[in-house]
């Protein structure tokens, strides 16, 4: 067992039943899943450059990416509706775990001047987005290989109901929040 989710189902629960004053252990907030999204403009013009982003982010994550498609067209972009514009993995159970206790006590305290994660990211119903820069902090990705350096958004999606709710699962997973 990932020890985050025993961290989560051995201290955590116990003090989001007593913040919060929950009636039942299974009211607590929990982590459903995590998303990973990486967007890939130039891909419609090289191939290639959809290819590396796919093998770096199955390399970070463990899992191998689907290739997002456009939805509309977009003529200022000269993007067509169903050109590949992205690739995106989404991490559930022991991975998700896994991952998260990763980004948590590796990889962000390598970003340079890191001073903690914004607390306000949240989209009012209890789902975190983080954004980074640089897919080079990942322990997993040789830097000699890197084509392109590339960012991409992380999305925790928690069963809080509120923003407060889900901040609080956060910080007691660990989650570096700056001061507000």
């Amino acid at each position: 067992m990932s020890r985050l989710l025993e961290a989560y189902r051995k201290e955590i629960i116990e003090a989001l039943v007593k913040h919060f004053g929950y009636k039942n252990a299974f009211e607590a907030p929990r982590l459903e899943k995590i998303v990973i999204n990486m967007g890939i403009g130039e891909a419609k013009d090289n191939p290639k450059l959809l290819e590396a982003a796919v093998r770096g982010l199955a390399q970070i994550t463990g899992q191998r990416p689907i290739i997002t498609k456009a939805k509309k067209s977009v003529a200022s972009f000269k993007v067509r509706a169903g050109m590949n514009v992205g690739c995106k993995v989404t991490l559930r159970g022991k991975r998700m775990y896994d991952f998260l206790d990763k980004l948590i006590n590796v990889v962000l305290p390598r970003v340079r001047d890191f001073r903690g994660v914004s607390p306000n990211s949240f989209d009012g119903r209890g789902n975190y987005t983080l954004g980074i820069r640089e897919q080079l902090i990942f322990p997993e990705i040789n830097y000699n290989e890197v084509e392109q350096v590339r960012g991409m958004d992380i999305t925790i999606v928690t069963t809080a109901k509120t923003d407060e709710e889900a901040r609080e699962l956060l910080r007691l997973i660990g989650m570096p929040f700056r001061a507000a």
